[in-house]
């Protein structure tokens, strides 16, 4: 019997133009963290698709037994379906979202026009971590202590789990291992968003991401007030503003349109670019 999955944290569609995103979440959290980004790509004209990963928004239990591959394989299911429905198509990723997002642009390049990635892990992340391979089949009901709502505005909270289920957390790695692999195959353009602040992922991901991609249009953006779930943080309108204007410079490189002018005038400095 399936759980039942938590309010907000659904899978969900936004019909938009023939410009489609694929926005994905991270470990743990769900689609609440992303949907304020993914609305606003919708009122931007955007085609928004945001599935649900395996696993998140229902149950720790649940979480505990998926594989990598079913976080990557859903994500490939609503890239297909965006394909079918849009000209161009663009991935956004939170954290692991992130992770998956170059994961696509990796394997999938013929049907992406461009990633964005946000507080990623490729290279670091808890020195740990690797152990989590050992213990994922020693202490089956493992956990570890929770990643989620890493928010400096003390007015945000992340729906996410408390604890980490070590299983889980092995795949994350995994995911990471594959990911870190082939980077030197992904050859999109690239927009990078880094906090300066991040508890979560070592800040040092950003800057790895940017030099071992092989793309050549490709931009490290750092956040300057926010920690790691920066899509409901500080800096949430700069991620909206440069992330519209990213998309809508790849789909229409010599045409300001009126929406990406609001956003800039609207939008707030982040921590500057590097």
């Amino acid at each position: 019997m399936a759980e039942k999955v938590w309010p907000e944290a659904e899978a969900y569609s936004l019909e938009g133009g023939k410009t489609g995103v694929l926005v994905l979440h991270g470990l743990t959290g769900c689609n609440q963290s992303m949907r304020p980004l993914g609305e606003a790509l919708a009122k931007a004209g955007f085609t928004v698709k945001g599935p649900r990963l395996p696993g998140h928004g229902t149950s720790i239990k649940d979480l505990a037994p998926r594989t990598w591959q079913e976080w990557t394989g859903e994500a490939e299911k609503a890239l297909q379906d965006l394909s079918k429905r849009c000209d161009t198509v663009f991935a956004v990723g939170l954290s692991v979202g992130g992770t998956i997002s170059l994961y696509l642009g990796e394997r999938h390049a013929d049907k992406l026009s461009g990633i964005v990635t946000i507080n990623a892990p490729v290279d670091k992340f808890n020195p740990l971590l690797p152990i989590t391979l050992i213990n994922q089949y020693i202490l089956k009901n493992a956990t570890i202590p929770g990643v989620g709502s890493d928010i400096k505005d003390p007015n945000s909270k992340e729906m996410a789990y408390e604890k980490v289920p070590a299983r889980a957390a092995a795949q994350m790695y995994k995911l990471m291992k594959v990911t870190k692999k082939g980077l030197s195959e992904m050859k999109l353009p690239i927009l990078i968003f880094e906090s300066r602040e991040d508890h979560v992922v070592p800040t040092s991901n950003g800057l790895f991401i940017l030099e071992h991609v092989a793309s050549k249009d490709k931009e490290l953006v750092w956040l300057a007030n926010s920690y790691h779930v920066a899509t409901i943080d500080n800096d949430k309108d700069e991620i909206i503003r440069r992330s519209t204007q990213f998309i809508s410079r790849l789909v229409s490189p010599n045409i300001k349109d009126s929406q990406e002018f609001v956003l800039e005038k609207e939008g707030t400095e982040s921590g500057g670019n590097q």
